[in-house]
């Protein structure tokens, strides 16, 4: 893991799809500790995944910097984005190979990774085979496998089941605490955004800025229906509510 002072770094950035077209994201500022969870939240089309997408470096900004420490980030997107035609096992080692790993580890590190997201079983099992819950853990399995200090998540349970998203987030938690990830994580659930994360940030309506953050400090229970949870998404809800409302004005 990355010693740097900082996993994520924007600085000034702004983004437009044409020279003259309207602003996507503007004057983004975001600094993410080493090993933090930091969930963003914002309206539908604000740039969330615009912002995601240049941090993983799948997209520039107009202007700016983004900086991340270590080789870069891994990215887990809403869909499990498995290859159909190979196991759960060989998803997972297809990321192995692009890194290069021996053959003769490749094994033992898919092994040890499916056992990591609880899927010790499953290996030779074919996507068509895979609850909805079960391939993105394979997804989660192949993000790790990339060893990346920085892990960035799209909505990745958005069209899961509430009962299969609350076991994920346990699992998830599980696997940051044991890995010492960063994580990035953008959901349009506030209370999702809860649970997870030690950092939420809201994001405006185009053009997207950071307008509000809140540190997470939950004592006891963290689970959606926990009450200090319920209690702090109301209030984030509410600004998220008000941030709709004046860009409809």
């Amino acid at each position: 893991m990355t010693t740097a002072p900082h996993a994520v770094r924007v600085t000034g950035v702004h983004k437009r799809f044409a020279p003259t077209g309207p602003a996507v994201l503007q004057g983004i500022d975001l600094t993410i500790r080493p090993g933090e969870f930091v969930c963003l939240l914002g309206a539908s089309g604000c740039g969330k995944s615009t912002l995601l997408n240049i941090m993983a470096g799948l997209d520039r900004p107009t202007a700016g910097t983004v900086e991340v420490a270590g080789d870069g980030a891994a990215l887990m997107f809403q869909e499990a984005a498995l290859f159909p035609w190979l196991t759960a096992g060989q998803n997972v080692d297809l990321a192995l190979r692009l890194r290069r790993v021996p053959r003769a580890e490749r094994r033992e590190r898919v092994a040890e990774l499916l056992e990591m997201v609880h899927l010790g079983g499953a290996a030779g099992k074919r996507v068509h085979e895979l609850s909805g819950g079960m391939r993105s853990r394979v997804a989660l399995a192949r993000a790790l496998a990339q060893e990346r200090d920085v892990l960035l998540m799209d909505e990745p349970f958005a069209a899961l089941d509430a009962i299969t998203r609350d076991l994920l987030h346990d699992e998830l938690e599980r696997v940051w605490t044991a890995t010492g990830r960063t994580v990035v994580f953008i959901t349009h659930n506030v209370r999702e955004a809860v649970r997870l994360g030690q950092r939420v940030l809201l994001m405006s309506s185009r053009p997207g800025r950071i307008v509000r953050e809140w540190d997470v400090d939950v004592t006891g229970e963290r689970s959606i229906s926990a009450p200090q949870v319920a209690s702090l998404a109301l209030e984030i809800t509410d600004q998220l509510r008000e941030e709709i409302r004046r860009h409809a004005v």
